[in-house]
């Protein structure tokens, strides 16, 4: 039985490369006609295939519909939460999970530094979207046209020296995040708070999230901040493969 199942499951890689007869499936299996024509004929009764004019087979319908309510059913929270509470325990600093919703960047999960010095964020609020690392990674991800269009309608304060002063800068520093596939804020938000910051892509490469470390200077450097960053991209990673199906949940980093 095991074998009709890996079989049967191995079809549906062939046919999402585009449609396929019925010999070309038994010559990918490794079996007899008969065998791929039984195969298809179930998978074809679950809607999960379907059968062309010209006796091709494509993937179904009911495939396609079940792939969809499965990725509107995904938790990015839930799934990105235990990793941010490993890299949390093996750093110590505030860790954020951001979204961009309506025009806006909001923190939906948040795990507390261990140091006394703590950030003033919280969980639904939004972020200051002009320098924040999280939504520089979410907003690099739009396209070239959406990019310059937020970009004109958006207010510049300048919270400090280092923050983003107006529309250009503002592109310059898009274009360079995504270049580069990560973000930094230091001290554009707040001159005694660093933060770097990484990517969560859904299966379509996408940028669905952004996780960040934040830390004052009083507890870590810049500098100091800046060598987590492997860490912080890899973490983003394993969520990344997690949240689109591509890895199994991983163990503690």
């Amino acid at each position: 039985m095991s074998q009709t199942v890996d079989r049967a499951l191995s079809i549906l890689p062939l046919l999402a490369e585009g449609p396929a007869d019925l010999g070309q499936v038994a010559d990918r299996l490794g079996v007899h006609k008969s065998t791929a024509l039984r195969l298809l004929r179930t998978l074809h009764e679950h809607g999960l295939v379907y059968r062309q004019s010209d006796q091709r087979y494509r993937l179904g319908a009911r495939l396609i519909a079940l792939a969809q309510e499965a990725m509107e059913n995904l938790d990015i929270r839930e799934i990105a939460h235990p990793h941010l509470v490993r890299l949390n325990e093996h750093c110590g600093h505030t860790v954020h999970l951001a979204v961009y919703e309506e025009d806006e960047v909001l923190y939906i999960d948040k795990v507390e530094s261990r140091y006394p010095v703590r950030m003033y964020s919280r969980i639904g609020k939004p972020v200051a979207i002009t320098v924040a690392a999280v939504a520089k990674l979410l907003l690099a991800d739009l396209s070239e046209h959406e990019r310059r269009a937020l970009a004109e309608k958006l207010d510049y304060p300048m919270y400090t020296a280092r923050s983003t002063p107006n529309p250009d800068a503002f592109l310059r520093e898009l274009a360079k995040v995504r270049e580069q596939g990560w973000a930094t804020d230091l001290g554009g938000h707040e001159e005694s708070i660093n933060c770097v910051a990484a990517p969560i892509r859904g299966a379509d490469g996408r940028v669905v999230a952004a996780m960040s470390v934040s830390a004052p200077n009083v507890v870590v450097t810049a500098d100091e901040l800046l060598t987590l960053l492997p860490l912080v991209r890899r973490t983003a990673d394993d969520i990344s493969g997690e949240y689109s199906g591509r890895t199994s949940a991983k163990n503690p980093v």
